[in-house]
């Protein structure tokens, strides 16, 4: 009894915390998951919605910008700003200044060269993303081994300590169950929302958890942890009913937890393995002769976002107005909550931008070398640590950002997830990147005796003689990434084609 006493204590602190958050912070977070296609969707539909919020066509707004150049400095005094703001979001993004500082995406300079694209799951997916955490050795190996043990679905229905057994029997992985929990919501922390739940009622609770704060939020809440077998079996009057829901309340709740999805894997795994002509880049990175590297924000066809002068004027004039009719209040009421509505979207679409901007000339100034030469070689081992050091950003504001979003570069279009690996340390404390060890471990299959294929064992110590230390694990984990069978089976093989 005292052991569930503390978990639902834990569970109310930690609801309590996400209740800080502001709408305004809330509408950053949507705004910065969605690519461009998306977001100019959202875009059009909140002017739909709110008559007090006008944009003017992009080509015209671009037209009036096309020799401005970005300065990525800071100085003292916005040193001093920054240290004044209470958001580290804002913190971050106060260094760019003003929006005439943003560079400005030129449609004629998309390139239309494209990698190769390849179909993956969503296992491959969530592997990427947790390479750009910052975990130990064996950390990666417990988190890497629970994303191997979700359903298709993308639910964990494993019981954790079956979990602990399995890694310290198989793997010589000594953890408990309450570590394998604190790596699991680490897991359930990544995209898509409800991932790693481990029922279903956990799963569609992780996704509310991402709404913004409201009292809609609140009563899905309410049926998820207290109506919830009622719920599974479609009672929506007897919920109504016992919650004291009205008929226009229910409807709304109840049409809400419809859309959640029961099924994150499945979702998930539709969007991968997409033809890179059919992804719309976020950023376009050019690179001069000398080695200079620029960027441009693809903004596509967002018009310039403006709030309504004449509503801006109703509301002065009603201001002004004497007397205190109850039509007159009601009028600006109205025309005072469209136009705030209108600024605060503004605001967070500027502070969208912001925050792309930082993030990408942060991932440039680390990964320089390889937007020169374009070399996969030359990527340098980076996770959302890194970026959140250079910016001040929160990693979950990173991590929002790096999931979505595509660079097209003079060698290709890649993910911002690309420039992410692991960091592991070599023998004379240099660092080194995942990505470093993936190649020299191809390299290292590529030329092995194909008659007699070498152990995973055997591959860790010819790593090992180039100078990468990893574990016989991290070898066999690699190996599966890259696609690679076992020696007996690339032996099976090679003996299949006669050599």
């Amino acid at each position: 009894m005292a052991n569930k006493a503390i978990q639902e204590q834990r569970q109310e602190q930690r609801q309590t915390q996400r209740q800080t958050l502001s709408q305004q912070q809330w509408m950053v977070a949507r705004l910065l998951e969605l690519p461009l296609a998306q977001l100019q969707e959202r875009v059009a539909a909140e002017m739909d919605d709110n008559p007090a919020l006008e944009g003017e066509s992009a080509t015209d707004a671009m037209s009036e910008r096309d020799d401005e150049t970005t300065d990525y400095g800071g100085d003292d005094e916005t040193s001093r700003e920054m240290e004044e703001r209470a958001s580290a979001l804002e913190e971050a993004l106060s260094r760019l200044g003003g929006d005439d500082e943003l560079p400005v995406y030129q449609p004629e300079t998309v390139r239309t060269e494209s990698t190769a694209s390849e179909a993956q799951t969503f296992y491959d997916e969530l592997r990427e993303q947790v390479s750009m955490l910052d975990l130990g050795e064996q950390e990666r190996e417990v988190m890497d081994y629970i994303v191997g043990s979700l359903d298709d679905d993308g639910l964990l229905r494993k019981p954790l300590d079956s979990i602990a057994d399995e890694l310290a029997i198989y793997h010589g992985i000594d953890v408990d169950a309450a570590e394998v929990e604190r790596l699991l919501k680490e897991l359930q922390g990544l995209d898509p929302a409800g991932i790693g739940g481990r029922d279903l009622r956990e799963c569609l609770l992780l996704q509310l958890e991402r709404k913004e704060p409201s009292r809609l939020r609140q009563r899905m809440q309410e049926v998820l942890e207290r109506h919830f077998d009622d719920f599974k079996q479609k009672h929506w009057q007897k919920i109504a009913r016992e919650m004291g829901m009205g008929e226009s309340e229910a409807a709304d709740v109840f049409g809400e937890l419809r859309r959640l999805n029961p099924r994150p894997g499945a979702s998930m795994g539709e969007t991968v393995g997409r033809s890179m002509q059919q992804i719309t880049p976020d950023f376009i990175v050019e690179t001069s002769v000398d080695g200079d590297v620029t960027f441009a924000l693809n903004n596509g066809d967002l018009p310039r976002l403006h709030v309504s002068e004449s509503f801006e004027e109703t509301v002065r004039r009603l201001q002004g107005a004497g007397g205190s009719t109850r039509e007159r209040k009601e009028a600006l009421a109205y025309a005072r909550s469209k136009v705030e509505a209108a600024r605060g979207f503004i605001e967070a679409v500027r502070m969208r931008r912001l925050t792309l901007t930082l993030t990408m000339q942060a991932i440039i100034d680390l990964q320089h070398d390889f937007f020169v030469d374009g070399d996969e070689a030359s990527l340098r081992p980076m996770i959302l640590k890194d970026i959140e050091a250079r910016t001040g950003l929160d990693k979950s504001t990173i991590s929002r950002v790096s999931n979505s979003k595509w660079v097209q570069t003079r060698w290709g279009m890649f993910p911002l997830r690309f420039f992410f690996s692991e960091r592991f340390m070599g023998e004379h404390g240099e660092e080194q990147s995942g990505r470093q060890i993936k190649l020299a471990l191809r390299d290292i299959i590529d030329h092995e005796n194909k008659k007699s294929p070498l152990s995973d064992a055997e591959l860790a110590k010819r790593l090992g003689e180039r100078g990468y230390q990893v574990a016989r694990r991290t070898v066999a984990k690699y190996r599966e990434q890259l696609g690679i069978p076992v020696a007996r089976l690339r032996g099976e093989i090679t003996g299949d084609n006669g050599s």
